[in-house]
């Protein structure tokens, strides 16, 4: 069995057969799926999907892309959909200077207020991180034993991934293992120990390899999968055992 630990099946991009999505994700063995919120409506949304499958779970965050919108009203309702049963951690936040849509003094000060959140509700966090590990790092680092989570769609080289393990962070690996010109993160995947790996799509994004262009769903984590086990010398059943486990301490559920 596998777990989906990141996807974003309450968009639109599935609207049109998001019961046919999750019939496949069923019959590839994906046993559950974490349903990522990334601002105010999505993380509703991650909610009231969660609500109505028992495999679903969610979680409530904003994406740095939006830190302006993190009001304290904002602040309040992720706090108290932190107290549901069905959500599992807070987040998608973190720092994206890439496409920097936000001041990053901005993306800071939301970021900083959300693992001030997270500290309170005890619970772990879904980090972000486009271009910006020089400044992710030391902030988590200035937190030592406070906080917890992944770094999902990891695309650091082997360095810093021994940093964000330091830190005590699991790494989120997801389809882009699988692009042929992605030596650093395939590095990542054989290297990582198997008690702090994660797989995940991202879905609708970042595709594996056979589907690149085209939409992701939490099916295509098999892929990922199949392309660690690959690189490790592993069975694909191994890596899905020890992901599935991993994602259960993380979360506690």
């Amino acid at each position: 069995m596998f777990i989906d630990s990141h996807a974003h099946i309450q968009l639109s991009q599935f609207n049109q057969d998001r019961e046919a999505v999750l019939k496949r994700a069923e019959e590839a063995d994906v046993s559950n799926i974490l349903v990522i919120g990334f601002d105010m409506e999505t993380s509703l949304g991650a909610v009231e999907l969660a609500e109505k499958h028992t495999h679903i779970y969610a979680t409530a965050g904003m994406h740095p892309h939006d830190a302006k919108d993190l009001t304290p009203d904002v602040l309040k309702t992720f706090r108290e959909l932190a107290t549901h049963p069905k959500v599992l951690a807070l987040g998608e936040m973190g720092l994206d200077y890439y496409r920097n849509l936000s001041p990053r003094l901005l993306q800071k000060e939301a970021f900083e207020k959300q693992l001030d959140l997270a500290e309170e509700m005890q619970m772990p966090i879904i980090i972000h991180n486009r271009d910006a590990y020089t400044d992710i790092l030391p902030i988590l680092e200035a937190r030592p034993g406070k906080i917890r989570g992944v770094l999902h769609c990891f695309t650091g080289d082997v360095e810093l991934m021994h940093r964000s393990l330091a830190i005590g962070f699991h790494i989120g690996i997801g389809g882009i293992v699988t692009y042929p010109n992605a030596k650093d993160i395939q590095a990542v995947a054989t290297e990582v120990p198997e008690g702090r790996l994660l797989i995940e799509t991202d879905c609708p994004w970042l595709a594996p390899q056979f589907r690149r262009g085209k939409r992701n769903e939490p099916a295509y984590v098999r892929a990922v999968a199949e392309k660690i086990a690959n690189l490790r010398g592993a069975s694909i059943e191994a890596i899905g055992e020890v992901t599935t486990e991993n994602f259960q301490k993380l979360f506690a559920c």
